[in-house]
């Protein structure tokens, strides 16, 4: 049967007829290399759609097969191969990393966009022409965004991407281009928490949800961060201790029921005691009613307990702006270490951290209270 004289038709590979049975229009896709068709209905955008991407890929299948063959050449010839042969590389590497467990899955995804932006700017040249300038200007876009913490991260994957390359023999020692550049500077515009600011908003909390005020009080008592506090099971108490394995580090700690951040007046079993309910969950956080994504006695999302926090922050009347972003709920985290320090615990321990420097970033208050002089 004909195709339909109204369509025009620029997609290669694409086609359609009309059946005159049932008087519609099927679309179908001519594979260039088998020669079959592939049946693609009747809906035409769709069709087109998915040609376009059968396409795409084949030329991306192409293109790889081209450059196998060039690298083949090039290795034979005594020359290095392109950034897209190593990135393909590279993230087999980090893969087999991830399977081993030497790194956790965020940190594997969070690779995808800067390799990309690599590739975009430079996946044809060879790995060993990259020169400072060519990752200076993938720095850069970012940088003129706004978005200096996405920068630092792409500067921190190509340095990554070279440290490989030269332990793979794919460049010269020492060869890193990325390295040679400056390392982006992201200014922190989120503002502290006091605690008198975070009596305030746990005096709002109720106003919200009934989960809120018992996660305010996990997150100053415990220190941890949002999901580790969504996470916590009835399960993880034993022997006296709740046991927390961090989702983002994978450190792994056991804080006592026994302890007792002064400044709150609480200890870490009393807010237990304050999560058993009637409902029945395996989670300290739970929803007590049914909603259109959570069940009743689910855990509590982050993302949910993000805007809960947020609309009891957003209900205090002050204005944040003068002193920088408003906090978020992560700011409780670095009150709790300020609180504990002050009382005299180990709070290096207590935030997981694996170095010192990293529990004392969570101590500077950024400029936000009275350093006193003690006499």
């Amino acid at each position: 049967m004909a195709r339909p004289r109204k369509y025009n038709i620029n997609i290669p590979g694409l086609s359609c007829f009309a059946d005159t049975r049932t008087k519609k229009v099927y679309w179908r896709y001519k594979h260039p290399v088998t020669g079959k068709f592939h049946g693609l209905g009747t809906e035409e955008a769709e069709a087109k759609a998915i040609a376009i991407e059968a396409n795409s890929r084949l030329a991306e299948r192409q293109l790889s097969q081209l450059l196998k063959a060039r690298d083949n050449i090039s290795r034979a010839s005594g020359k290095s191969i392109t950034v897209m042969s190593w990135v393909e590389r590279y993230k087999k590497i980090q893969e087999e990393r991830y399977n081993a467990g030497e790194i956790r899955l965020t940190t594997l995804k969070q690779k995808d966009a800067p390799l990309k932006a690599l590739l975009s700017h430079a996946g044809l040249k060879p790995v060993d022409e990259v020169t400072v300038r060519d990752v200076v200007d993938i720095i850069e876009e970012y940088r003129e965004r706004g978005h200096n913490r996405m920068a630092q991260i792409v500067r921190k994957v190509i340095v990554d991407v070279y440290r490989e390359a030269q332990q793979a023999g794919e460049v010269p020692p020492g060869y890193s281009p990325a390295e040679a550049t400056k390392k982006p500077k992201v200014a922190v515009s989120r503002s502290r928490l006091t605690l008198e600011e975070w009596q305030i908003i746990l005096g709002y909390s109720g106003d919200h949800t009934y989960y809120l005020r018992r996660a305010m009080l996990l997150a100053i008592i415990t220190g941890q961060r949002l999901n580790d506090i969504c996470n916590m099971r009835f399960s993880d108490i034993r022997d006296g201790y709740l046991y927390i394995e961090q989702s983002k580090t994978g450190a792994r700690i056991a804080i006592p029921l026994s302890l007792r951040c002064d400044a709150i007046g609480y200890s870490l079993g009393e807010i237990v005691s304050m999560c058993r309910d009637k409902i029945l969950s395996p989670y300290l956080l739970h929803h007590h009613h049914a909603r259109s994504s959570a069940k009743r006695g689910d855990k509590v999302k982050p993302s949910a307990l993000t805007a809960a926090f947020s609309k009891a922050r957003n209900r205090v009347p002050r204005n944040w702006g003068k002193d920088g972003a408003p906090p978020s709920f992560h700011e409780q985290r670095s009150l709790a270490e300020r609180l504990y320090r002050e009382q005299g615990i180990d709070t290096q321990t207590l935030l997981g951290h694996s170095s010192k420097t990293m529990t004392d970033q969570y101590n500077d208050t950024r400029s936000k209270e009275w350093k006193k002089l003690a006499i």
